[in-house]
Formats: C-alpha cells, structure tokens, sequence
C-alpha cells in the first residue's frame, strides 16, 4: 500500500485560528515593528486577523513568526514573551475541553491528543510511571531556524494557562529544557516561580502522580465528553479539508527563502519523490508550479515592504541572485520588479 503525504505530514501543519498569528502581530507592533513588515510574505491582510471565521495555514503564521524574529533581532525570551500573552479564550473548545475534565490527568490526556487545536508546533506526548506523569515535547518538526522560539512560545503558553484554567501553582510543576545560557536565563527571569531544570535532553512539563489524580474545580464528565467529541470533529474537520497539494504548500511557505527541492519537502513528508510527484499529478499540478504560485503570490507583497530591496526580495523567495527574480517577475506580470514596487 502506498504512504500518502497528508497522513505523515508534519503535526503542526494544519489550518488553525488567528489568535497565534494576531498574537505575533501585537507583540511585534509593541515593540515597534510595522504590521505590513511582520504581515509581509505570509498572504494575509490585517482585517482578516480579527475576523472570527477566518483561518490560516501554518506556514502562514510560522511566516509572521520569522517575520517578527528578524525584525527584532531574534532576542533570547522572545518566545517566552509570546506565549505569556495567552489567555484561556484565545484556545476556545480546547481550553474548555481541558477545563470541564474529570482530573488533571485526564485534562492532560485530553490536551496532549488535540494539541493540534492549540496552534502548537511542538509535538506532545504523555508518558507516566510510579512517581510522575510527563508531557514531553518533541521538536524535532520545527524549522531550525524557529525551533528556540516555538519550544519557548509553547512551555510558557501551558505555564501560563495552567493557573488560569485548574488552579495548578507553576511551583508544583516541574519544567525541564535543553536550553541553557541565554535563553535558560531569559525563561528563568521571566517566570521566576517555576521549577525549571535546564540543559536536559528533552523538553518535559511533569506533573507528580498525586497531582495527576487530583479532581479538578470544574470538572463535568458529560460536559467534557460532549467538548471532546466536538475537538475531535473541529481537528478532523480542519484535516479533511487537506490535499496534498495544500500540505506541500504550506511547507514551502514555511522554508520559502531556503529554496526547497521536492526531494527535501518530500523528505518532510515522509514519502519518497516519485510517489510525492504522483500524488501531485493527481490533483492536476506539480511541485514547481507550487513553488511558483507561492512566489507569485507573495512577490507583490514583499515589493510593498518597506525598507526590502529587490534584491531582499529575491532573497526572501529562495532566488539566488535578484536577476533570476526579475525574469520570473516579467514572466508572472510582464514588467519588472521595480515597476511592480511603484505600483504597490
């Protein structure tokens, strides 16, 4: 039997809310940054950021995020300060599902499965023996170049929802990272009343076996098993609506400056490069027509960017050299890309 791209592509790869994405772009409008810059090269537009039945692709948020990262610098806690900004509504169903369980086991459990509504890029699962419960995240399915930022972004989003949403004190929690230095510094400076253990092999929120029983304030098995159902319908939903050709997509966008070969984004995939290219036949394209249509699709809204030269935007979309560019420019729109910039 043939392995299909859609069910080995990366667990971050799904469509998902705004919040994330909006999240990105108050955090970097407050420090500064211009919302066209940290919009730029992710296809999105302002209002769509606060329209509630709007969703984006991954790729597009981890576009905002690169965005942001090298608008500021990529300093140490800038993750940490994203995920501090969190609340309980910004999860919907996930959040209430994780709110109504039985016991912070279950809660855990039920988060762990659909962490894929939690617009997570980290991957979790549980694990628990005699002493303890650990949720461990692997982040091995990030882009390198974001990987400190999301793993920083995804343990302080759960450190802060945890008080909020059961009442568990971060103190009774105990973190372990990979990090050390500067970005074990920035965590511990910001979150001083965690138990954080840093340069571990793994990064792991572990809860002890007594808390894991512990019931929790609000807890409703009905109502829990009726929210459970809906988060397995929304995940399953979001899934469905994905062909090949989106998930391709999405990871182009995601490594768009890095110039991705079929071979690598088929690798990403879990699937070889024939069957990949076969299955894009299927659905009527091919991987350098999707790495066209996303370069298109982007060039106009990088010529609008503020403070990028063609050349930043050759760059920006995996050209080698700004000439290569603006052939393609003249093919997509039949002018150039300095022509293309005045009318942005």
């Amino acid at each position: 039997m043939t392995t299909t791209a859609t069910s080995d592509a990366p667990a971050w790869d799904h469509p998902r809310g705004t919040a994330a994405a909006r999240i990105l772009v108050e955090l970097g409008t407050d420090r500064g940054v211009a919302q066209s810059d940290l919009l730029a090269g992710s296809g999105i537009r302002a209002a769509e950021l606060t329209d509630p039945m709007f969703e984006v692709e991954a790729g597009q948020e981890l576009t905002i995020a690169r965005n942001l990262v090298r608008r500021l610098g990529n300093p140490p806690g800038l993750g940490v300060d994203a995920g501090m900004r969190y609340t309980i509504g910004h999860f919907g169903i996930w959040a209430y599902a994780l709110l109504s369980s039985p016991t912070v086991r279950d809660m855990v459990r039920i988060g762990v499965r659909y962490a894929g509504l939690s617009f997570a890029f980290i991957k979790p699962h549980f694990e628990e023996d005699d002493r303890e419960g650990r949720v461990v995240f692997d982040a091995d399915e990030i882009p390198a170049d974001m990987r400190t930022f999301f793993v920083e972004r995804e343990l302080t989003k759960l450190a802060t929802l945890m008080p909020l949403a059961v009442g568990i004190r971060i103190a009774d929690v105990r973190f372990e990272t990979t990090f050390d230095g500067r970005e074990a510094a920035a965590i511990r400076s910001r979150m001083p009343q965690a138990h954080l253990l840093t340069a571990r092999e793994r990064h792991v929120i572990a809860f002890d076996r007594a808390l894991l029983d512990a019931r929790l304030p609000q807890a409703d098995p009905v109502t829990a098993r009726m929210l459970e159902d809906q988060c397995n319908a929304l995940l399953h939903a979001r899934r469905r609506r994905r062909g090949v050709a989106s998930h391709v997509r999405s990871l182009i966008l995601a490594r768009l400056d890095e110039s991705p070969t079929m071979e690598q984004i088929a690798g990403e995939l879990h699937v070889d490069p024939r069957t990949l290219r076969r299955q894009l036949q299927a659905e009527g394209t091919s991987f350098r027509e999707l790495i066209e249509e996303v370069r298109e699709t982007i060039a106009d809204e990088l010529l609008g960017t503020a403070g990028l030269t063609v050349h930043d935007v050759a760059g920006r979309l995996g050209y080698h050299d700004a000439a290569g560019f603006t052939r393609a420019y003249r093919r997509w729109t039949g002018t150039t890309p300095g022509r293309g910039r005045r009318g942005a």
